[in-house]
């Protein structure tokens, strides 16, 4: 492949290309699963008004240092979301709306659980200002919900898709698949089955165990038994792409399909490098303040975020990210996207192109298509997106 010339536009306020976020976590859940290495925790109760306060101290802090910057997502994650009432989501929503001007589109998606559908509740979230739903519904197999240490079961889950989709007009919900004993006409059967439910998105992963879960003390003392192997792996993650392609909603990035056109904004936010506010305990952000892009953290613990935020900060850590590790992010968070990554862009944040010879080898082989300005990660290059990634990065 000839080298292709590259006119970079300015990296300064890069962030604007795909726009600005907030997200806002939760920490608490009704119980821990024993797959999830999130920030999550069990609490018997929860003071909603001083949480409440926390929330409105750490937006206003936040607004006054990016100023007044049009937000087009706002995410409410955990966590379990949907445990708060639709009185505090209300008023974090007032709080941002005081905060930042909202765009005409905005997109206020909220996570949540299938025990925890109510559709007074759901009404509720509703008025407040939230249009988009994502259900953690993860399987539609009584037997392995319980392995997953859900506590719902599929009719309930099957009745909170059926109570979000009859009050919100944009629902979501997750899958997990390469579960424990799985084999391929099962998780095709499954998959159809939620097909036929009518969602506009689906989240579809597959399992991984996580360092520090019950998950993975189970699978290092051998108790984790039936995971698929790499080939069975393969046909599972081809089957869902086929299934979910026929179905009307094709894979929009690597674990995430649509309708063409009610892909998760606020999520591509982060896949095409844009900036976002993190709020809540243990919530990461990328925010562009004064030329230089920063990686921002909150305090992990509840309680002590709590304090920070009552005090003045609940950030705990600030860290300058460089234009090598910016356009690092991009590449890796880019070439998720079946759309793929804009080559000026990231050339002008790197200071470089992508190797050239990297890319011609990785085209040659059909793992990688450049369009136009565009780099995209191809079908075949899709299931090993990582070597891609690599090749590319030079390591």
């Amino acid at each position: 492949m000839a080298a292709r010339a590259i006119e970079p536009p300015s990296p300064v306020e890069d962030w604007e290309a795909a726009g600005f976020g907030l997200y806002l976590h939760w920490p608490f859940c009704q119980a821990k699963c024993p797959y999830c290495d999130f920030n999550s925790h069990v609490a018997g109760s929860v003071d909603e008004a001083r949480w409440l306060g926390a929330f409105e101290r750490e937006i206003a802090r936040t607004a006054q240092e990016t100023g007044p910057r049009v937000l087009r997502s706002v995410f409410f994650g955990g966590g379990t979301p949907s445990l708060m009432s639709p009185a505090l989501v209300d008023g974090v929503m007032r709080a941002v709306r005081a905060a930042w001007p909202l765009a005409n589109d905005v997109e206020v998606t909220l996570e949540a659980n299938p025990t925890s559908v109510e559709a007074d509740r759901f009404r509720g979230f509703r008025d407040a200002g939230v249009d988009r739903v994502s259900l953690g519904v993860q399987a539609l197999d009584d037997s392995d919900l319980r392995r997953l240490g859900r506590l719902h079961d599929v009719a309930q889950a099957v009745a909170a898709v059926d109570t979000a989709r009859s009050i919100f007009d944009r629902v979501s919900f997750d899958l997990i698949y390469a579960r424990q004993h799985q084999t391929l006409a099962a998780w095709r059967a499954e998959l159809a089955r939620a097909l036929a439910m009518g969602p506009d998105h689906l989240s579809l992963y597959q399992l991984t165990v996580e360092d520090g879960t019950p998950f993975a003390a189970r699978h290092a003392a051998g108790r984790l038994a039936g995971l698929p192997d790499e080939d069975l792996g393969a046909d599972l993650y081809e089957a869902t792409q086929a299934l979910c392609g026929a179905a009307g909603l094709p894979a929009y990035e690597v674990s995430n399909h649509a309708v063409p056109g009610a892909e998760g904004r606020h999520n591509l936010i982060y896949w095409r490098s844009g900036d976002w506010a993190g709020i809540g305990p243990g919530a990461h952000g990328r925010l562009t303040l004064g030329g230089m892009r920063w990686a921002t953290e909150a305090d992990r613990s509840p309680s002590a975020w709590l304090r920070g935020a009552e005090a003045g900060c609940a950030e705990v850590d600030r860290t300058p990210i460089g234009s090598a590790d910016r356009a690092e992010e991009m590449l890796m968070m880019g070439l998720r996207l079946r759309e793929g990554l804009s080559l000026p862009r990231h050339a002008a944040l790197g200071g470089r192109p992508l190797p050239p010879a990297a890319v011609s080898d990785l085209e040659a082989a059909g793992l990688v298509a450049v369009e136009g300005d565009r780099l995209r990660v191809t079908d075949r290059g899709r299931p090993v997106l990582d070597a891609v990634l690599r090749t590319l990065a030079g390591t």
